[in-house]
């Protein structure tokens, strides 16, 4: 037997207004625009793919710098 319960959603996706939109919108294109410039500054091989990670999901991020700090070159 499969129950489902819907739950109360605190602010539905529908009541997000334009400015609300466009400042998460800018905000998204510009950390993803920093990851590509980073990763591609130090050599990424996927910095392209990073990019487009972090714009698309927020949780790339992290990642992405837990990542380099394993992976960076010491000289």
């Amino acid at each position: 037997m499969l129950l489902i319960y819907a739950r109360l959603v605190s602010l539905p996706l529908g009541s997000v207004t334009f400015a609300q939109f466009a400042v998460a919108l800018l905000l998204a294109v510009a950390l993803s625009m920093w990851i590509y410039w980073h990763a591609s500054r130090h050599g990424s091989k996927h910095a392209t793919a990073w990019g487009i990670g972090a714009f698309f999901f927020w949780v790339t991020v992290p990642v992405y710098f837990l990542h380099y700090l394993l992976r960076r070159r010491r000289y």
